[in-house]
């Protein structure tokens, strides 16, 4: 199993690249950052500079989004990026919930998202590809072997679909094991009616992770506490699919829905940050189920137990109060362990 860090570009930036190094030392071959422009610092001008001080780290977004950059600039950085450091990007792609919403617009539709991937993986190769304005373009300078892998992010049953059926990977936002089944399932059925190896769909797991030093009452609480702005950030995701296929209708499983009842709005000024006053409706359950929370030995656990359910690498949100130490726990103890032969 692959592991990935996901930051926010918090300034100073200088903090982010360090601990994509610590990661990078710890065994971590994934580095990902939030992309929302007016909430935090712009991510891929920081990539550049961890590109140039890592060696093997692959970085990219989770997750980007077609309308707050036009597709052919979105292609042309991670070709640059490619160009300058090797084949080190994966563009992390989805509707731009937070980077939307700030700017006062509507997130992306499942065909601008459609299309933008075709766009950006096809410009990404040095192949032609029409960015939107009935022309077709190529970058001239794209050596031969650049490629800039597309994974989407989703949840429900149409974008779960479009992602089998389109995407080079699956992000699918919680460590549920039973949605991540669920979902994990649909993409490769989708995968499979349209004619592809759903193997080739590469499965990534993002959550916030927890180490405690024991499983006492005290050190779990705690660890939920930090962990429980995930389930509020979620939770703008299901309510929209609520809206949109209502509830208990079959159409998207009630283990993902019905704890947003309780749910009373959202202030981004708070996103994906621990103590969010807006998430206090996530109860305990869904810290635990959607998130990595206990001992090492607990993570070990449930990690392998994603892997079992098709998981290629697990990516973890470190926004918390015990950054470095969760990123040297899992290289000293989590990765090597659950990737021992």
């Amino acid at each position: 199993m692959d592991f990935g860090l996901v930051l926010q570009t918090d300034p100073p930036a200088s903090r982010v690249v360090e601990l994509m190094q610590r990661a990078e030392r710890n065994g971590f071959s994934h580095g990902w950052t939030f992309d929302s422009a007016v909430l935090w610092q712009e991510p891929f001008v920081i990539y550049s500079q961890i590109l140039a001080r890592t060696s093997t780290l692959k970085i990219g977004p989770m997750v980007t989004n077609p309308g707050t950059r036009t597709w052919e600039v979105t292609a042309s950085t991670f070709a640059t990026l490619n160009d300058m450091f090797g084949n080190r990007t994966v563009c992390g792609i989805g509707r731009g919930d937070s980077a939307m919403r700030v700017a006062g617009r509507r997130p992306n539709t499942l065909a601008r998202i459609s299309g933008a991937m075709k766009v950006i993986r096809a410009l990404g190769r040095g192949e032609e590809a029409d960015p939107g304005g009935g022309t077709a373009v190529r970058f001239p300078w794209v050596k031969p072997g650049a490629e800039v892998p597309v994974w989407m992010a989703a949840y429900g049953p149409r974008a779960l679909k479009m992602t089998g059926e389109e995407a080079d990977g699956f992000i699918l936002q919680l460590a549920d094991p039973y949605l991540t089944e669920y979902m994990v399932k649909a993409v490769r059925d989708a995968a499979e009616a349209a004619g592809r190896d759903p193997s080739e769909v590469t499965v990534c797991v993002a959550a916030p992770a927890y180490v405690t030093a024991d499983d006492s009452p005290a050190a779990l609480a705690h660890a939920r506490e930090q962990c429980r702005w995930f389930g509020g950030m979620v939770g703008n995701h299901v309510a929209d699919l609520v809206a949109k296929y209502g509830a208990r209708t079959g159409a998207v499983p009630g283990e993902l829905t019905d704890y947003i009842k309780a749910r009373q709005g959202y202030d981004y000024a708070h996103h994906g940050r621990s103590g969010n006053p807006d998430t206090q409706f996530v109860p305990d359950e869904i810290v635990d189920r959607f998130c990595l929370i206990g001992t090492a030995d607990q993570h070990i656990e449930k990690l392998n137990a994603l892997r079992a359910l098709g998981v290629d690498q697990f990516a973890l949100y470190d926004m918390h109060d015990a950054q470095e130490a969760v990123i040297d726990i899992y290289g000293t103890e989590v990765i090597p362990a659950v990737n021992a032969p």
